[in-house]
């Protein structure tokens, strides 16, 4: 098993690149825990005992108002960390996080890694790092939840797909449309309404979990046009 953990954590965002000798002593304190369809891995308000790490499936962040309205933040799959924050600074867990498919994570003990945090500083610098990214990414998501019509939170989430998934003609879905339309603070309804008009605008075709980009210019001028 330490052998598979050393694999896992050589391939992923955080600790990609990172000394044999290094990988080895955290492969050693990494615990695996695996997580039914829906299960809860923690709450809001928990203490921060220590952050994971995905190896298989995907882990939706997320919040929920007293009215029971539920705000996602962001999706994690293989090789992408989450809950790192309270490594640093000890308090609870800001958010919600549960398995969206049979998941198996690796989870880090805060103590056992501040430890090796402090006898590796590069370590550290990893982390800060993936937090830099981390944060650039909700700096754009807060902007556009604030600043951007419904059409244009869209249409930059479709080009930020084509990136992500580095194609030029269709993106894959891979999660279920109410959950996007929750990830853009919007109903799933008017959501359903946007992929019409676009699909009537002829800038996408969507057919099933496939968005065809028909007019990728098309595309980035409503992106932008959302925004003035």
């Amino acid at each position: 098993m330490i052998l598979k953990k050393d694999s896992l954590l050589a391939n992923s965002l955080l600790f990609g690149g990172l000394p044999d000798e290094q990988l080895k002593k955290i492969a050693a304190i990494a615990v695996t825990k695996h997580y039914d369809k829906g299960a809860s891995i923690f709450f809001e308000g928990e203490p921060g005992i220590g952050f994971y790490m995905v190896t298989q499936g995907k882990v939706k962040i997320f919040k929920t108002s007293f009215d029971g309205k539920e705000q996602i933040l962001h999706f994690f799959g293989p090789g992408e960390p989450f809950g790192e924050v309270p490594v640093f600074h000890g308090n609870p867990f800001p958010a919600n996080a549960e398995a969206m498919s049979e998941t198996e994570v690796l989870f880090f003990p805060r103590t056992e890694f501040v430890a090796l945090i402090t006898a590796h500083p590069s370590l550290a610098l990893n982390m800060l790092a993936v937090l830099a990214l981390r944060l650039r990414r909700f700096v754009i998501q807060v902007e556009h939840l604030s600043l951007k019509e419904v059409p244009g939170r869209l249409a930059s989430y479709l080009d930020y797909l084509m990136q992500e998934q580095q194609r030029q003609d269709r993106v894959i879905l891979d999660i279920p449309k109410g959950q996007l339309a929750s990830l853009l603070g919007t109903s799933s309804e008017t959501l359903s309404r946007i992929f019409n008009k676009m699909s009537e605008e002829g800038l996408i075709r969507v057919e099933g979990k496939t968005i065809f980009i028909l007019n990728i210019q098309g595309l980035r001028e409503r992106e932008e046009r959302s925004s003035s």
